[in-house]
């Protein structure tokens, strides 16, 4: 990697807001002007993780840790097949000094396609989008046929772009047609040899919403046989598979736009085992008959302090997600099993006569704790108990 320093000096590219608020830097990913929206991860590590997690789609993150890139990027730590956040903004980008990598930060985000903003004051950046919320952004890293973007133009797109709101991502990260998970391949060369994995004795499908790698492995790692389908898969069809009980991953933007994923989670509650995962959580939400809202700036991070009602344990886990479900709307077979500490939303639903529950953090990790990991451990005990 070749470290430009006359453009770190002059800091000539730069985020613009929706407000107009402009945060100068230098350009650290690929040489193009990217639009979306700008939250804040407060992960200390994790962002190879964070940048090929498809629930990122459509966003700029912004990382709270000041100093990123040491780790490098590596195949083992990938969370899908590629890079789906729309760009990275940092503080201090390093070039890697760990021996698990194989390539640095910013030549594999050149390489992705990803524009990044290096040299940012971070800080004040997480200061704003708390005290104003999440905000539509223009990254500007690049000419535009041979002229310059100005601070005023690029604030005026971030204004006019339609933002994830009503929007269906999940359509977009989804893989084309079913598969099925192969621990023995290299999408799960860290599970090391075959023989450590339990036998393979329940038949789960899985939707792909955006799922991430490590659910699949945990699944897996429960004895589950996994079936990944596609977003736009029917009940009908996975009813078909003869499946043992039936997942829901996480996924990008807003879950009130994937209607035909509500209306099929609605078919499947009370005929197979169920559970949800972040998006997955929010459509089995919206499919019992409640709502999700928007919040304020999100909850993107390694370190969300969970309680369960039922047991009074707090678990710290890791999250990512713009929108809640809110609990005025669910019916009384519905119970919220989970809230955050931080702001009293909503973390988990159980149903009590279906075999089914849902939370929106990742048990799965990838990066971060591994406190909620049970849970797999409890959807299996769920399929037998069904």
């Amino acid at each position: 990697m070749s470290w430009n320093w006359k453009a770190q000096r002059e800091k000539q590219a730069f985020l613009a807001l929706q407000d107009g608020t402009v945060f100068r830097g230098w350009s650290a990913g690929a040489p193009r002007n990217a639009l979306g929206e700008v939250v804040f991860n407060t992960g200390m590590t994790g962002y190879q993780e964070i940048l090929t997690d498809p629930s990122y789609g459509g966003q700029f993150v912004t990382m709270t840790m000041p100093e990123i890139g040491n780790t490098g990027i590596n195949p083992a730590d990938m969370e899908s097949r590629g890079a789906f956040a729309g760009g990275l903004i940092v503080h201090a980008l390093n070039p890697p000094s760990n021996w698990r990598a194989t390539v640095s930060l910013s030549d594999w985000l050149a390489r992705a396609g990803i524009p990044a903003l290096a040299g940012v004051d971070t800080r004040a950046l997480t200061t704003l989008l708390r005290e104003r919320g999440t905000q539509r952004g223009c990254l500007v890293v690049a000419e535009e046929e041979g002229r310059a973007v100005g601070e005023a133009e690029a604030a005026a797109r971030a204004r006019d772009w339609a933002g994830l709101d009503g929007q269906d991502y999940a359509s977009r990260v989804t893989c084309d047609a079913p598969y099925g998970w192969d621990p023995r391949g290299e999408l799960t060369r860290t599970f090391g040899a075959e023989a450590e994995l339990p036998p393979a004795d329940m038949k789960v499908v899985a939707f792909d919403f955006g799922v991430k790698w490590n659910i699949l492995r945990d699944l897996r790692r429960c004895g589950m046989d996994v079936t990944v389908v596609p977003a736009g898969a029917s009940a009908a069809e996975v009813l078909a598979m003869r499946p043992d009980g039936v997942f829901l991953s996480n996924g990008p933007a807003d879950p009130a736009a994937l209607t035909y994923a509500v209306a099929t989670a609605r078919a499947l509650i009370g005929r197979t085992p169920v559970m949800g995962i972040c998006l997955g959580h929010q459509i089995l939400g919206l499919a019992l008959g409640g709502r999700t809202y928007r919040l304020k700036f999100g909850h993107h991070g390694c370190n969300h302090p969970v309680m369960d009602l039922a047991t009074g344990r707090v678990e710290i886990t890791s999250q990512n997600h713009n929108f809640a479900v809110a609990p005025d709307l669910l019916p009384p077979e519905v119970e919220v099993s989970h809230i955050n500490l931080n702001d009293r939303t909503v973390e988990g639903l159980r149903h009590k006569r279906a075999p089914m529950f849902c939370v929106q953090y990742h048990p799965e990790a990838g990066p971060g704790p591994h406190d909620p990991r049970h849970l797999f451990a409890r959807f299996r005990a769920l399929i037998a108990e069904a």
